[in-house]
C-alpha cells in the first residue's frame, strides 16, 4: 500500500508516544505502525497487514474490534448531547443507567460509582477518598497506603508510586513517601523454592503483618491490590492468599482497594475478580472492561461502609471537593451501557472462562516441557509464558538479553500474532478479546511455539 510519507514524518516529529524509547523513535530507528481498522480479534494497519491481537489492545478491547452496537450508541449520544458535566446533581440518561448497571454487577456490598476517564485517575480518586474518610472519622495520621511489588495501579504521581514496577519509578523520584510496598504474591518467583504454596501465603501474610507493626496500624489507611497481578506478569494469587490478607486488614482496620481495571467485567471468567477470589473491598477501581476501550471511562465503586462516612463528611463540611471536567462523560457512558449489554448478550464472560482455559491447556501441552519455559499460568482469558535460562534451578535470563521482547517480536514477524512482552521479567503475556475462538487459540499456540523455537531452540 502507498504510504502518506508525511504521516510518518508528522508522527516522529510531533507525537509523544507513551512507554517508548523517545530518542530512537524520533530518529526513525524504532518501527512505526499506523492502525486503520479491526474486526473481532484482528486489527489491520495501513500496509494491509492483518494481525491477530492476542492482547486486546492493552487488555481492554474485551468485546473485540468493530462492534457496530457500541459505535452506534456513541454516535447517537453525540447527536443527542455530547457533553454536559455531572457536577451538583447533573447527569444524563447514559451515565445514570450505566451506574445502575455497574452496581447490579458489582459485589453486593457496594453502594455508588464515581466515573472518571482512566484507571490512573480512578486510583487517584480512591486515594483522596480514603484520606477524606479517615479525616472525617478524626484519624488524621491514618494516611499511608500499602501496595505490592509487581502491582500496577497507574502512571501518575501517587498512582505511579502505588505501582510496584521499576520502569514506572526510575528517574521520576517515585515512589512518594506515603506509599509502601510489600511482597508480591508470585509463587513462581518466591525466594525460597522449598516453600509450599501454603507456606508462601503465610510468608506474604507475615511480611504484611511486620510492615503494619513497624509503621503502626494507626498510620495506615489502605491496602491496594489487583485480584490477579496484571502488568506485573499475569500472576493469579496462590490458593488462600486473599482470605488471609483480608483477615489481616480487617484486624487492623485497614481499607481494601481492589484494582479491577484489568479483571473487572469478565476477564477472569467471572464478572468481578473480587467475587472470584472472595475479596470484600471498600473501593473497586474499574476502567478498561467498562467500555472495552471504545471510549475513555473509569470508575471508583464505593462500598456501603465508606459511603456512609462520605455522606457524614458532606453533612459536616458541605459538598465534597472532588471532580473532573469529564467525569461521567456522556459518550463514554453510552459506550459503557452498550458494551455491558453486548457482554451479556453474547455470553462473553462464559467464553472468556472456557476458551481461556483451552488456551492455557493447549499452551501447556505445546510448551510445558520446553527447557526454557519455567511457568505457564493464568486465569480466565489470560495466559503467561515465563522464560528461564535454566528450568531445574529456576535461573532467570540477564535482563539485557531481552528474551521476552525477542519472542514477542518473532511472534509478530513470523505469524502476525500480537502478544505483550511484560515488563520486569521475560514473560510473554496473552489477554485476547473475550470473543476468541478455539481455532484462533490453535493459531496462537502454533505461532507461539514457532517463535519460542526460533529464539530459544
Amino acid at each position: 500500500m502507498r504510504h502518506n510519507d508525511k504521516l510518518e514524518q508528522w508522527d516522529r516529529e510531533n507525537f509523544f508516544h507513551p512507554s517508548t524509547h523517545l530518542a530512537e523513535f524520533a530518529r526513525g530507528n524504532v518501527p512505526q505502525r499506523v492502525i486503520t481498522g479491526g474486526s473481532g480479534c484482528h486489527i489491520e494497519d495501513r500496509d494491509g497487514n492483518r494481525m491477530l491481537d492476542a492482547f486486546a489492545g492493552l487488555y481492554c478491547v474485551n468485546v473485540g474490534y468493530g462492534r457496530s452496537e457500541i459505535a452506534d450508541a456513541i454516535a447517537e449520544q453525540a447527536r443527542t448531547i455530547a457533553y454536559y458535566h455531572s457536577y451538583v446533581g447533573h447527569g444524563t440518561e447514559a451515565s445514570i443507567t450505566l451506574a445502575k448497571m455497574v452496581l447490579d454487577r458489582a459485589p453486593d456490598h457496594m453502594s455508588k460509582v464515581y466515573f472518571g476517564l482512566t484507571g490512573s485517575d480512578a486510583n487517584e480518586t480512591n486515594i483522596k477518598l480514603v484520606w477524606y474518610y479517615n479525616n472525617i472519622l478524626g484519624r488524621p495520621k491514618k494516611k499511608k497506603i500499602i501496595s505490592r511489588w509487581r502491582g500496577y495501579h497507574g502512571s501518575g504521581l501517587m498512582t505511579g508510586s502505588l505501582t510496584g514496577l521499576e520502569l514506572f519509578h526510575k528517574k521520576f523520584d517515585l515512589p512518594l513517601e506515603q506509599v509502601m510496598h510489600t511482597e508480591a504474591p508470585d509463587y513462581f518467583r518466591r525466594a525460597d523454592l522449598g516453600q509450599s504454596e501454603a507456606e508462601f501465603v503465610a510468608h506474604c501474610v507475615s511480611a504484611l503483618e511486620a510492615m503494619i507493626h513497624r509503621e503502626g496500624a494507626d498510620t495506615i489507611t489502605a491496602f491496594i491490590g489487583e485480584p490477579m497481578l496484571g502488568t506485573g506478569g499475569l500472576v493469579p494469587p496462590p490458593e488462600g492468599y486473599w482470605p488471609a490478607i483480608q483477615a489481616v486488614l480487617d484486624r487492623h482496620d485497614i481499607l481494601l482497594i481492589a484494582d479491577e481495571v484489568v479483571t473487572g467485567f469478565g476477564r477472569l471468567g467471572s464478572m468481578f475478580g473480587s467475587d472470584h477470589y472472595g475479596m470484600r473491598p471498600d473501593l473497586i477501581t474499574i476502567a478498561k472492561g467498562l467500555t472495552s476501550a471504545y471510549a475513555p471511562l473509569s470508575g471508583s465503586i464505593v462500598s456501603e461502609k465508606m459511603w456512609a462516612v462520605l455522606e457524614q463528611g458532606t453533612d459536616e463540611n458541605g459538598p465534597i471537593g472532588h471532580g473532573w471536567t469529564y467525569s461521567a462523560h456522556p459518550i463514554g457512558a453510552a459506550a459503557g451501557v452498550a458494551n455491558l449489554e453486548l457482554i451479556d448478550k453474547l455470553g462473553l464472560v462464559d467464553n472468556a472462562r472456557t476458551v481461556g482455559a483451552y488456551l492455557r491447556a493447549e499452551m501447556n501441552a505445546a510448551l510445558g516441557d520446553h527447557p526454557h519455559v519455567g511457568d505457564i499460568r493464568g486465569e480466565g482469558m489470560t495466559c503467561a509464558v515465563e522464560f528461564v535460562a535454566d528450568k531445574d534451578s529456576r535461573t532467570f535470563y540477564d535482563v539485557a538479553d531481552k528474551i521476552g521482547p525477542q519472542v514477542a517480536a518473532k511472534l509478530l514477524a513470523q505469524s502476525s500474532v500480537i502478544a505483550r512482552a511484560m515488563p520486569q521479567g521475560d514473560i510473554l503475556g496473552f489477554a485476547p478479546p473475550f470473543c476468541l475462538t478455539r481455532d484462533e487459540v490453535d493459531q496462537i499456540v502454533t505461532a507461539t511455539t514457532q517463535a519460542v523455537t526460533s529464539v530459544l531452540g
